[in-house]
């Protein structure tokens, strides 16, 4: 979704390694519930309990083993747990984070450097803007390599807070133990699972995405500040009293609805792909079922955020329009009434995905470049 960033999708956004681990997990389920089935439909013969051979006692369940193990995540072990989950997450933020910079600079529009003649693959001659190396190399001559890592700060309080609401969601509101059904007979008792399932996500990604959007705020305002040169917002305490006193408690939620649009819209379309892609097109009996079905919501998950993206490039864009910094002000963005208002210039100039690619940047028709 940021995919952004609390982002996440949802993996989105959030992460494909995590989709992946999710996906994973959801076919080691649903192997195990193909296991359960298959005994219960041809269950042991029964035998009569002999007086001098008693019955053994019986095995605590796999739950309750894994909650007495002391396991990762159990006992008093979960709050190191989460810290290693916040460490993690702090570690993968910091080195994606001049991607995300350099993308947000093209989201604004921001283009320093002028476009180069290449060929397409037909061998006409096309226009290609800096990609991500060369934009990154530019920013390095402008600012240094620290230059790369501005706004770095509060984007690493907003995924450290996304992460801590998360976790305590989990504990005040414990998620049930849900598996996943392959059989197509049970397709319905399946489908409702998945939408329980669904739900809880989609109430944890939105509760953590709100606590988090005013951090996100101030870490997209700190990154556009290259396009002007400005030095408005430089500390995440003084941005937050900035922000309160010009824009008031609305002005730490600009973008909010738009990334929550994207979260929700990402978090249905990949789950409920993703199940209907297994129980139906999937078979029981193909031998390499359950690891294609390990992956299935991983690459669901890159399909549906190519879809969902013009929601990333809206909220990112109305949370730093008219702010008093250039990069939100004409000519590089016309002040926009609302999100709405936002998403239909966008449509109209043909610019919705605008920066979802870095690497082979095409110059669009409507450009004001053009070959000589």
């Amino acid at each position: 979704m940021g995919a952004s960033d609390p982002e996440v999708a949802p993996w989105a956004r959030g992460g494909a390694a995590g989709m992946a681990g999710a996906g994973a997990g959801a076919g080691a389920r649903g192997g195990a519930a193909a296991g359960v089935e298959a005994r219960a439909r041809d269950p042991p013969p029964a035998h009569r309990a002999h007086p001098r051979h008693p019955r053994p006692a019986a095995q605590p369940s796999a739950r309750r083993m894994e909650g007495s193990s002391g396991g990762l995540g159990s006992g008093d072990n979960a709050p190191t747990t989460e810290a290693l989950f916040v460490a993690l997450g702090a570690g993968v933020t910091a080195l994606s984070h001049p991607l995300l910079y350099v993308k947000l600079l093209i989201q604004v529009g921001h283009e320093p450097m002028p476009p180069t003649i290449g060929t397409n693959v037909l061998g006409r001659k096309v226009l290609y803007l800096p990609s991500f190396f060369t934009y990154a190399k530019y920013i390095v001559q402008v600012d240094g390599k620290i230059g790369l890592f501005r706004g770095l700060s509060p984007r690493l309080m907003s995924n450290a807070l996304s992460t801590v609401t998360r976790g305590s969601m989990k504990k005040v509101f414990p998620p049930d133990e849900i598996e996943q059904v392959s059989n197509k007979d049970d397709m319905k008792t399946s489908l409702k699972k998945v939408v329980k399932e669904t739900s809880y996500e989609m109430m944890m990604q939105c509760v953590s995405r709100m606590l988090a959007h005013p951090l996100h705020v101030i870490s997209m305002r700190c990154m556009v500040q290259f396009v002007g040169r400005e030095a408005k917002y430089s500390g995440v305490l003084s941005s937050i009293g900035k922000i309160f006193k010009e824009e008031g408690l609305l002005g730490f939620f600009v973008g909010l609805i738009p990334h929550l649009l994207g979260d929700v819209v990402f978090l249905w379309g990949c789950n409920l792909l993703a199940h209907f892609i297994n129980a139906y097109l999937v078979d029981d009996s193909f031998s390499q079922a359950l690891a294609i079905r390990s992956y299935t919501k991983f690459v669901m998950g890159i399909a549906v955020s190519m879809l969902t993206y013009p929601f990333l490039l809206v909220g990112d864009l109305m949370a730093v329009n008219n702010c008093g910094l250039q990069a939100g002000l004409p000519p590089y963005s016309p002040v926009f009434k609302s999100w709405i208002h936002c998403w239909k210039y966008l449509s109209v100039q043909g610019q919705l995905f605008r920066g979802s690619s870095l690497l082979f940047r095409r110059v669009s028709s409507g450009s004001c470049f053009a070959l000589e």
